[in-house]
């Protein structure tokens, strides 16, 4: 195999693998709607990060994917899946699993789909150059010094959640 077929190779998997990935986070997106279970919704919603993650991988962000997967997938989620498991009624199938606003749910979706397929086509009008690479040391400097505040102010928010679910669903107080 010549290195000009070698390449045309490479490059055909690799789009391959991108549209495969991409296609793997679509559907685990859609599995995250139409799960009528909602701890498995959460379960899909994870799959969805960790491919959106794959994705910033993808396109050489490594600070995003890791960032996405220590903040979305480690902390949201895990937060998100403690709510879910100290709902009362989770498993109650008198709970509807559609409610009545899907139709304007699956409009405002369209909208927000439509807008972002027109943002994407006038990005791509937009002249591409080359990026700048900014190294880890310094956004991990930036994170540590000018955005240290933000941070923790995060952090406590977080926290604070976490404290408010324990306090309601602790068994005393559902009496």
């Amino acid at each position: 195999m010549t290195h000009a077929g070698f390449l045309t190779f490479a490059h055909a998997l690799s789009t391959v693998g991108f549209y495969l990935l991409a296609g793997v986070t679509w559907c685990a997106a859609l599995q995250v709607t139409l799960t009528r279970n909602l701890f498995h919704s959460a379960l899909w919603l994870a799959v969805t990060l960790l491919g959106v993650a794959g994705l910033y991988l993808y396109l050489g962000a490594e600070f995003l994917a890791v960032v996405q997967v220590l903040i979305y997938v480690g902390a949201i989620l895990v937060l998100l899946i403690f709510g879910v498991m100290l709902t009362a009624r989770i498993a109650d199938p008198a709970v509807p699993a559609l409610n009545r606003q899907a139709l304007l749910a699956a409009l405002a979706a369209l909208g927000v789909g439509w807008a972002l397929r027109l943002a994407v086509r006038q990005a791509s009008a937009l002249p591409a150059g080359p990026v700048a690479a900014v190294p880890l040391a310094t956004l991990g400097h930036g994170l540590v010094t000018t955005y240290l505040l933000p941070f923790e102010v995060l952090s406590l928010i977080l926290v604070g959640a976490l404290v408010g679910a324990i306090v309601i669903a602790h068994p005393e107080r559902r009496r």
